[in-house]
């Protein structure tokens, strides 16, 4: 091949996916999961891993076979994220030091209420009664605690996961609420284009599901209730949604650039060709209703990859479940696609492993290009109610056999963060 082969239609190099993995409440690693995802199986179901009692949502898709020393989300997102790279670097070819940059998507940390009080327990009888939070404090001051603060540190993952497997420089942890694993691909691909490194580890994980964090979105109104059967409760597109179902996993893409990899003699599964972002500044938590932020996002995406709308084959949905969400999301892309619209599928497959929050975007990119090698368009489950003022192809509860090239994966997130990739099949 010649050098011009390895550029991009901007002159960059072009970035090619050589190893990923995966975890899901479908199971550990690509293969089980994407059969389970193919074949229409939903991983969520009822929780356990605290009382549930009295609260309106009562399911998730939690990560409940992975063996964690403490259970808290920092353990949890650190446990999948290894999983998953350690199969991605399999897959890819790589072992030793990855000897280049790590970027990670990770949930927001706080330490649970339930070890803040009973830290706060701990203080001396002398500070009781108190407020909770000096006695808190007090216990920390004088007990410093080592476990406790990389249990609760933000950036502790991506350090854990950096002395792991030798990648290079300070590893980035970002957080871009539902956009977040997208966003960590794009930091990836950038740093390639940019000839700052010849190859990248982008990670998305979340392990955040705690009873706070399911009280607190279901005081925003955002989950769904429709807790019997679990199963059925993810329904994206469909007239009866009535909200997302919180979950857990992670992803990891080994990213490279095509000539470094065609040099080693990797297999190329993929090729990240184009990432969009634009923030919505609407409101904290709802999508501007006229979907315009959306829209340009994707237009952003398309024009980098340097593809016009008549070049996508299939569309991996946001399709979060959410009444006001979804609607957002198909006003996009009617918008930007037009009557062409109705001859591409789109489907989610937030129907099945429900909503993996800051791991989602990377999740849904694994299982684009995944799309894109086996020629297996995932189905949107549960859809047995169309909304009729939603006119897509969903790949309505069964998968379907298609070869595409080229795929458009949307991400968009609370506090206006939104991201589109798009993920093309390798280059002849």
């Amino acid at each position: 091949m010649t050098k011009a082969a390895y550029r991009d239609h901007l002159g960059r190099p072009i970035v090619a996916v050589t190893g990923m993995g995966v975890v899901t409440s479908l199971g550990q690693g690509l293969t089980d999961n994407w059969a389970a995802l193919t074949g229409g199986v939903s991983g969520i179901h009822a929780i356990t891993r605290f009382p549930v009692d009295g609260l309106n949502t009562r399911i998730s898709g939690t990560v409940d076979f992975i063996d964690v020393p403490v259970e808290n989300p920092v353990e949890r997102s650190y446990a999948y994220a290894r999983e998953t790279t350690d199969e991605a670097l399999a897959q890819a070819g790589l072992s030793g030091d990855f000897g280049g940059p790590l970027f990670l998507a990770a949930p927001p940390i706080e330490p649970d209420w339930r070890d803040r009080f009973a830290l706060a327990d701990r203080a001396p009888a002398s500070q009781r009664p108190g407020d909770a939070y000096d006695r808190f404090l007090s216990v920390l001051r004088d007990n410093p605690s080592p476990a406790l603060h990389e249990a609760w540190a933000f950036g502790s993952i991506s350090e854990r996961l950096s002395d792991r497997y030798g990648t290079r420089g300070l590893p980035v942890t970002l957080s871009t609420a539902c956009a977040s694993g997208a966003t960590a691909i794009q930091l990836g691909v950038e740093a390639i284009r940019q000839g700052r490194t010849e190859r990248a580890l982008t990670v998305g994980t979340d392990g955040s599901v705690t009873a706070e964090a399911l009280i607190r979105f279901a005081l925003l109104s955002a989950l769904s209730t429709q807790n019997d059967p679990p199963t059925k409760a993810s329904k994206p597109f469909s007239k009866d949604r009535d909200g997302f179902v919180i979950a857990e996993g992670a992803a990891t893409l080994v990213l490279e650039s095509l000539e470094s990899a065609i040099a080693r003699g990797a297999k190329v599964l993929g090729i990240l060709k184009g990432c969009g972002e634009k923030a919505d500044h609407f409101h904290r938590t709802r999508s501007s209703p006229d979907g315009g932020p959306a829209i340009a996002t994707i237009r952003a995406a398309l024009e980098d990859a340097g593809i016009d709308e008549s070049g996508i084959g299939y569309i991996n949905a946001h399709g979060t479940s959410t009444p006001e969400n979804d609607k957002m999301e198909y006003l996009s892309m009617s918008t930007v696609f037009g009557e062409r619209l109705a001859g591409i599928a789109v489907s989610s497959n937030k129907s099945m492993i429900g909503h993996t929050l800051t791991a989602a975007g990377a999740v849904e990119a694994v299982f684009s290009i995944q799309t894109m090698l086996t020629g297996t368009l995932p189905p949107t489950i549960n859809y047995t109610n169309p909304d009729p003022t939603i006119l897509l192809d969903v790949v309505p509860n069964v998968k379907r056999d298609a070869q595409v090239t080229a795929v458009l994966s949307n991400s968009f997130g609370f506090g206006g963060q939104n991201a589109s990739l798009v993920m093309t099949a390798e280059p002849a």
